[in-house]
């Protein structure tokens, strides 16, 4: 009788461990929430990607007015196609910010030249330092930062055209 239960507990483990794991793939990576939501937006000080002597930090965030803080790159496909939108929401009046992350300067620049530059402000992350801050793992993501510098909401991956507006404008509008 012992015998026989000892040999259902590696079965009842496996059947346990399985279960687990499947629960787990059914999880969207894209639907975590960043730790930084009522926070203040990280301190940082960088050089913009037009002029490397022009330095900005977190005070950018501080003037009153609601900001979509879009990290993007060059090297990112996804970020390509993502740029209608993010143009859109310009036009709509919404103030963006532009992290350029893990690029380089002239990448960055033919990346604006060649799809648009929605951005306000472009801020050059080379090392990836403002996003590991943000806790970024990948681009694009979008923050939505209000008037006081606090991070109100967080979209990870490519915002769609259905995103600008059943979430992106009732967001922006939720918080001026």
């Amino acid at each position: 009788m012992k015998r026989r239960l000892l040999l259902l507990v590696p079965l009842v483990g496996f059947l346990l461990l399985s279960g687990f794991l499947y629960m787990g793939l059914s999880l969207d990576p894209f639907q975590r929430d960043s730790a930084l939501l009522a926070r203040d937006f990280p301190a940082f000080s960088l050089s913009t990607l037009d002029d490397p002597e022009a330095r900005v930090d977190e005070s950018l965030f501080k003037g009153g007015e609601v900001t979509l803080v879009n990290v993007w790159g060059e090297w990112c496909p996804t970020c390509k196609q993502e740029m209608p939108q993010l143009l859109d929401l310009a036009e709509r009046g919404v103030r963006l910010v532009g992290v350029d992350y893990k690029d380089t300067r002239d990448k960055g620049r033919e990346f604006l030249d060649e799809f648009g530059n929605p951005f306000e402000v472009n801020i050059f992350d080379p090392e990836g330092d403002l996003g590991f801050e943000l806790g970024v793992y990948g681009a694009p993501e979008t923050f939505l930062v209000d008037g006081d510098g606090v991070i109100r909401y967080h979209h990870t991956g490519y915002i769609t055209p259905e995103d600008v507006n059943d979430t992106i404008m009732p967001e922006v509008e939720k918080w001026q």
